[in-house]
């Protein structure tokens, strides 16, 4: 994966602004996966996808991410470290692009979903229905075909269970004991989320500093953003010694 530049970090960022979360996962990918085209990354695997975004976050801010989590039982703070790179090795590309469930008298195909899937299913009102009927190939009960939208909500379980199985990459969970009441707290890790709060707060620190260079020195924008975070953090402080 290339490195980002900082100018194009920025045009993501700006773009991303006004966009959806959905939007801005992709955006992030293509970040990413910069010689990927927008409808090929669209119809990975989500967990592959997963994967491609925390390599990117690694590359960006380095293997440690600090996460806060409040503990269910009592609402203590948490604070732990994950590592980006073991995560991004963890998840990946699923066995099979495709699932089938077969039990008491139910035959049923399920595609992998893709990031398309999730984001199509985002805008409905209904978005786990929505997703059903995109990525259920087929459905019979005793010989009979039925349609996804009538399938009784046990099936749907089981096939939520069977997708979660054949791309575990696409759904990261995390399950942490509080050090103060013992209780077990489980919360997702949406990394498209945490990189998007990051690459936020990355985007109008730089600004700021192009802000100040600018003002001192007269330098463009480009100008200052060609220099590495290194010469920019030293000319900083040379400003403020004045």
């Amino acid at each position: 994966m290339t490195i980002t530049r900082a100018a194009e970090l920025l045009t993501t960022w700006e773009t991303g602004l006004a966009q959806a979360p959905s939007g801005r996962a992709l955006l992030l990918h293509r970040a990413a996966c910069p010689d990927t085209g927008g409808e090929a990354l669209a119809a990975l695997p989500v967990g592959e996808r997963e994967a491609d975004l925390f390599a990117l976050r690694r590359t960006l801010f380095g293997e440690r991410m600090q996460v806060r989590l409040g503990c269910s039982a009592c609402g203590e703070d948490m604070e732990f470290d994950l590592d980006a790179g073991q995560l991004a090795r963890s998840t990946g590309t699923p066995a099979a692009s495709s699932v089938r469930v077969a039990e008491d008298g139910w035959e049923i195909e399920l595609r992998v979903p893709s990031a398309a899937d999730l984001t199509a299913a985002a805008r409905h009102p209904e978005p786990r229905l929505a997703l059903l009927e995109r990525c259920v190939v087929s459905a019979v009960h005793h010989g009979a075909d039925v349609p996804a939208d009538a399938l009784p909500e046990a099936v749907r379980r089981r096939l939520a269970e069977a997708a979660q199985e054949a791309d575990p990459g696409a759904d990261l969970t995390l399950n942490v004991n509080c050090p103060e009441c013992g209780a077990a707290t489980r919360a997702e890790l949406d990394i498209a989320s945490y990189l998007w709060t990051e690459l936020d707060a990355w985007a109008r620190e730089v600004l700021l500093d192009v802000h100040l260079l600018a003002t001192a020195y007269g330098w463009s924008e480009p100008e200052i953003l060609a220099l590495s975070p290194l010469r920019r953090r030293y000319y900083l402080e040379l400003c403020a010694d004045v």
